[in-house]
């Protein structure tokens, strides 16, 4: 690569986040950024968030997945159950989420364990979704090799004529997982790289705040 990525930088001046001004919940505290960042044209793809599993062989794998809704217990997201994250979850249900708003210069980390919801409420929202996304998922079996698109886009085609004027079925290994969190960061970008952290922490089934250094 011949650009210098040294000549990368950019200062951070968009906002502020102090101790004595955030909620003391911090469910509550992610409504409200995610709220405020709903109300800002300029942030694109607000639901999507990093996922970051581990196996049992300690080796992390990020990726990107979409959040579909957030509970009183926590935040759901959907995928194939067989699937590489989802493999990596059945042997280690630990996980990362984390949101990242440039153009807020906001971000959030949160820690916790991912659990399956029921098969009822994955029924459910399965059935919300567009007959395409539903096909998508029938489609693949995700994370399998596959020996061209070709394959993939001939299967598709079939299961269209398939399921033409006909409900289409959930597949068996496809549903959401709830991660209940256990840790959170807010993290508010500063001039000079003094940001803004700020740590909750779950201890005695209480929530505990404090800031960390940048």
């Amino acid at each position: 690569m011949d650009k210098n990525l040294h000549d990368y930088r950019k200062s951070y001046e968009k906002g502020t986040l102090n101790l004595n001004e955030v909620d003391k919940n911090p469910m509550k505290q992610f409504q409200v950024w995610f709220s405020n960042a709903e109300s800002q044209k300029a942030v694109e793809e607000l639901n999507a968030m990093t996922l970051t599993t581990a196996s049992k062989d300690g080796m992390p794998r990020g990726r990107v997945v979409l959040l579909k809704e957030v509970t009183e217990e926590g935040f759901i997201f959907y995928t194939n159950y067989s699937s590489e994250k989802g493999q990596a979850i059945a042997e280690n249900n630990q996980v990362c989420i984390s949101f990242f708003w440039p153009a807020l210069e906001q971000q959030i980390i949160i820690k916790g364990t991912a659990q399956k919801i029921s098969e009822e409420k994955s029924i459910a929202y399965f059935n919300e979704r567009p007959r395409a996304s539903q096909l998508g998922a029938l489609v693949s079996n995700q994370s399998s090799t596959i020996a061209d698109r070709n394959t993939l886009e001939e299967k598709l085609s079939a299961l269209e004529k398939e399921f033409e004027n006909k409900e289409i079925p959930k597949p068996k290994d496809w549903g959401g997982y709830l991660i209940v969190p256990v840790e959170f960061e807010f993290w508010q970008g500063r001039a000079s790289r003094l940001h803004d952290r700020i740590q909750y922490s779950l201890t005695n089934e209480k929530w505990m705040t404090k800031r960390l250094q940048p």
